[in-house]
């Protein structure tokens, strides 16, 4: 079909910093999806920041507000969505406001600094049925992923022996970097590294139905301090690493297995890394982001066994103008996922159900999980979930 602006959906940016950028930019490039009937326009933006807001006005002739009080925009009866991206000890306060205000969100992870804001969020959301809501998440959105989904629902894999997923990448690999709100108890929350990098090692687990039963937890502290900034150090009061070992239930089948989850913001050797592997009785896959457009794919039918490489080209979830033999990136993903939360807005329910966005019901299984998590750690023991 040819593209139309019959569906509009004008949108508030509420935290206009990296990721807010992200979306901006996927907004001016939403042509490039081929067959979307509904689109976003971006015509109000909110940050307490004012040189960041230059950003937005310099590029977009759409936004007719700028503000720096949240609850302005908010109250703006021209605005039917907003993305939300700001510090965890926020969410519960700015999430619910938007909610309560009628308006769509797409929040950032962790959806409330821990469970019981949470907990409020979710709450929320089942008052306002009418509001849509979903979460930020972008790595299923990648063609090698997507092509794992697809596995995934013609159930190729056998009985699952083993899942391994996990987010790992060097933004504190410089010790001498200067503190920032991540490692701040006050902003960030105990979950640390869980509650920023979670939600991308556990997006497709979740959507598969792989649900942790229990977690022993390790968590680590690596950096306890850092440079304040002002000439002295300050305490790191958040986890660096975290690396939780589960013992998982597949729901459509009742197979129990283990499941490895790693978060990782000082991991050596890695900039910016995801990955998943499935290890099934029938077939098995293993993907890195350090290899984006690879897929290994080891399927056994008796004798010997052997790995195969499939170079995947730009088949996304959401068709788009670039030719199929070409590879995907980073900003690709991003204009994806916003594909997704806005057709699913539109339509009721995504094109798949790997091509969907975050649910609240997944984002509060993760607040359960991570909760677990620091008791495991505390008490050095196994926790239900």
């Amino acid at each position: 079909m040819e593209q139309t602006t019959e569906n509009i959906y004008k949108f508030g940016i509420i935290g206009c910093g990296l990721m807010g950028r992200e979306f901006a930019s996927s907004v001016a490039r939403w042509c490039h999806l081929a067959e979307m009937d509904v689109k976003p326009e971006i015509v109000a933006v909110c940050d307490s920041n004012p040189d960041i807001l230059k950003w937005y006005t310099n590029n977009f002739d759409s936004i007719e507000q700028v503000t720096s009080d949240y609850k302005e925009l908010l109250s703006n009866d021209n605005v039917d969505a907003v993305y939300i991206a700001v510090p965890h000890n926020l969410h519960q306060e700015f999430y619910c406001a938007a909610i309560e205000a009628g308006k769509h969100l797409l929040g950032e992870k962790p959806f409330g600094i821990d469970k019981a804001a949470n907990d409020v969020i979710t709450e929320c959301i089942n008052k306002h049925p009418g509001v849509f809501v979903r979460c930020s998440s972008e790595s299923p959105f990648f063609p090698a992923l997507q092509k794992v989904g697809k596995m995934i629902e013609e159930d190729v894999f056998g009985a699952i022996l083993e899942v391994n997923s996990g987010f790992l990448h060097s933004s504190d690999m410089d010790f001498s970097k200067p503190i920032n709100w991540k490692r701040m108890l006050k902003f960030n929350g105990e979950y640390g590294c869980m509650g920023d990098l979670g939600m991308h090692a556990l997006h497709m687990p979740f959507k598969a139905g792989l649900i942790p039963k229990n977690v022993r937890a390790i968590l680590s502290n690596v950096v306890e301090e850092r440079p304040d900034g002002k000439g002295g150090m300050a305490k790191c009061e958040t986890w660096d690493n975290a690396t939780l070992f589960c013992e998982t239930v597949e729901t459509k089948s009742g197979n129990e297995f283990p499941m490895t989850i790693k978060t990782q913001r000082i991991a050596p050797g890695n900039k910016n890394t995801w990955y998943l592997e499935i290890i099934g009785t029938k077939t098995s896959v293993k993907w890195s982001s350090k290899q984006l457009n690879t897929l290994e794919i080891l399927e056994y039918t008796g004798g010997e066994q052997a790995w195969q490489v499939i170079d995947m080209g730009h088949e996304m979830a959401y068709k788009s103008i670039t030719g199929g033999i070409f590879e995907a990136g980073f900003s690709d993903s991003i204009l994806q996922m916003w594909a997704a939360f806005l057709y699913e807005l539109n339509h009721g329910k995504p094109i798949s159900k790997f091509a969907g966005c975050v649910t609240p019901a997944e984002v509060a299984l993760s607040h359960k999980l991570f909760t677990a998590s620091l008791e495991s750690q505390k008490n050095s023991s196994v926790v239900n979930i």
